[in-house]
């Protein structure tokens, strides 16, 4: 797992050039670029690191609303808050591609300019990093928790954005008309370990243990059935591995 940076996808983008020069001048023009990296500090946009071939230069530290995907200025022309909807949570990032919703066809809900299409690229997500550090952040909160979906809009720019401000849809799986989620933020920790009634395990060493209540029941099994012949001056319970019946050669041969 990564902390700080990650590396993203090589996609050609352009940059807009007033970000190369601070916002001082540039506005209107464009560098091509291909994107190395990302970088993740809490309470911040992502800082993109991108080449540019013609300088044969990385210029860092570059917000999702430096880029685009054509040369020329997108229409709506997208502000920052309306490209990445949440500050980056935490120091610990990790990118991952989602297979399966990858081919199809985005739906971005803006801040301000309604809705956009878009095509998927990859989802950047936040964790926190360290054990031995203070988790000042809600990066592992069920209800603070949100990922960045990496999206290529269809106005030419880029945008980062959560899964409860996206629709998804697929041409074979969706129906014609889509049900708007009534969906609530999840608040459950699950977890599988504690409050669990049937006891602990520290005190065996077998391999194939069994539950309190399991026991119990073999052991019912047992009474029931009664003993078993199983050769001269040996008997057994009736049970093989795993705690199995065994059926004597009577039955067998039915």
């Amino acid at each position: 797992m990564s902390e700080l940076i990650v590396n993203l996808p090589a996609q050609k983008v352009w940059v807009r050039k007033e970000y190369l020069r601070d916002l001082q001048d540039g506005h209107g023009e464009f560098v091509e670029g291909v994107w190395v990296s990302a970088k993740s500090i809490p309470g911040r946009a992502f800082y993109f690191e991108t080449y540019l071939p013609e300088y044969a230069a990385m210029f860092d530290k570059l917000p999702i609303s430096a880029f685009c995907s054509r040369p020329e200025l997108p229409s709506p022309d997208l502000d920052l808050p309306n490209l990445q909807f949440w500050n980056c949570m935490d120091y610990g990032v990790t990118n991952i591609h989602k297979q399966f919703t990858g081919s199809m066809r985005w739906e971005v809900r803006t801040r301000h300019f309604g809705t956009l299409n878009g095509s998927y690229i990859c989802t950047l997500d936040n964790y926190h990093h360290s054990a031995n550090e203070i988790d000042y952040s809600t990066s592992e909160i069920p209800q603070e928790h949100k990922s960045f979906n990496l999206i290529e809009l269809e106005n030419g720019q880029y945008a980062l954005y959560p899964n409860n401000r996206c629709r998804i849809y697929d041409i074979s799986l969706t129906p014609s008309e889509a049900k708007i989620p009534d969906f609530k933020v999840s608040t459950e920790y699950y977890e599988v370990e504690n409050d669990v009634d049937w006891g602990r395990l520290g005190d065996t060493d077998e391999y194939f243990w069994e539950t309190p209540e399991e026991k119990l029941k073999k052991d019912a099994e047992m009474l029931e059935n009664g003993p078993i012949s199983c050769g001269p001056g040996h008997f057994t319970q009736g049970y093989g591995f795993f705690g199995k019946k065994q059926q004597n050669n009577s039955e067998s041969q039915k």
